[in-house]
Formats: C-alpha cells, sequence, structure tokens
C-alpha cells in the first residue's frame, strides 16, 4: 500500500511539473533567474536607494551591484572609460573605520588591520602606503579621506591605488566610500565627480 501511495504521488509531481512547464512555466523561471542574477540598470539603481540617491550620477558610470557585502548594505560601481571602482558602503552605528582613525598617525596599521579582518580567501591587500590626506564631498558634506597605495595579492593588476572617506548622516549612522584602480591609472577627478552627486 505504502509502495503504490509513494507511486501514485510520484505520477502527480510528474504530471505537476509537465503542466507548469506546459503553460510556460519554463520561461517564467528563466526570466526570474535572470532578473535576480542580471538585474537592468532601472532595478540596480532601485536596490541602491537602501544606501543612497545615486540618480544625479553621469552615464560616464555604471552601477554594477546593489546588495548585501559582508553584512553591510553596499553599492559598487565602475567608471566605464577607466574601469576605476567605487564602493559605497552602508556601515550604519558597526563602523568598518571611523573619521578620527583617517585623521590619525597610526592610520595605515589600522587599515592593515581592517585589511586582514574583511580579506576574501583569493584577495588581500599587503604594504599598504597612505600618501595624501584631504576632504572631499559626498552625501552633502565635506568628509575627510587618505589617498593610499597598496599591492595586491592574486589579482593581475599588482598594484593599486584610491581612496577611503568615512561620511556620517545627521542621525549618527556611517557609509565608507572607496575609489580604487591601478596605481598608475588612478584618478581622484574621477572620484570626485562620482560622490559629489550622491545624496
Amino acid at each position: 500500500m505504502g509502495c503504490l501511495k509513494n507511486f501514485l504521488r510520484a505520477i502527480l509531481i510528474t504530471l505537476a511539473v509537465i503542466g507548469f512547464l506546459a503553460i510556460g512555466g519554463k520561461d517564467f523561471i528563466v526570466k526570474y533567474i535572470k532578473q535576480w542574477f542580471n538585474p537592468t540598470q532601472i532595478e540596480m539603481m532601485e536596490r541602491a536607494k537602501k544606501v543612497g540617491d545615486f540618480s544625479k550620477i553621469s552615464e560616464e558610470f555604471e552601477i554594477e551591484k546593489a546588495a548585501g557585502i559582508m553584512g553591510y548594505n553596499a553599492v559598487v560601481a565602475e567608471h566605464k572609460a577607466s574601469g576605476q571602482k567605487m564602493f559605497v558602503i552602508d556601515t550604519g552605528k558597526k563602523e568598518i573605520i571611523t573619521q578620527n582613525d583617517l585623521l590619525s598617525d597610526n592610520i595605515e596599521e589600522k587599515l592593515l588591520n581592517t585589511a586582514h579582518k574583511f580579506k576574501y580567501q583569493s584577495i588581500s591587500a599587503e604594504d599598504i602606503k597612505v600618501v595624501k590626506k584631504g576632504s572631499i564631498n559626498t552625501f552633502g558634506k565635506d568628509a575627510p579621506y587618505i589617498k593610499f597605495n597598496a599591492r595586491v595579492s592574486k589579482l593581475p593588476m599588482g598594484e593599486i591605488s584610491g581612496i577611503i572617506s568615512v561620511v556620517k548622516n545627521n542621525d549618527g549612522a556611517t557609509r565608507t566610500i572607496i575609489s580604487v584602480n591601478e596605481k598608475n591609472k588612478y584618478s581622484q577627478l574621477i572620484s570626485d565627480e562620482f560622490f559629489r552627486k550622491i545624496k
């Protein structure tokens, strides 16, 4: 009796699957999977609203990803012509690095410790050297930044340059912003242009 019951259940499930596929179920599943893994720019901009208003960025930039990264909401963008990457991470009140860290004399050590905490198995940053300190306008505020050079392992570029900044909202929540490119291709003008358009 138990075998017959299982056999009938298997037939019903098979018929249900065939029926679902017959009425276009396969197309529905394929479309859903494509939307989830390859969202349109419009969908990406909707997701990015959790982190900030990116509607004013120019067409020179493309939002590549807006998702949770390491437990934080984050947006990853690229400058199409140069390949320079920009990251905006909504850290809330769980700061990865603080504005005071950026202004301190031992920032290189703090960056190395942070990099080791968050390193991926396939990528790690070493030999981080701070080469400049300044401020950048983003989210309608001036925020301190440091410009750095670093060596990265297991990536074709080897050496990178970029900036890291932290901006605080009025409610005390923070966003960490990062912009990086190959060492000789990094442009502060590109970073300034992208980050000042975010509100």
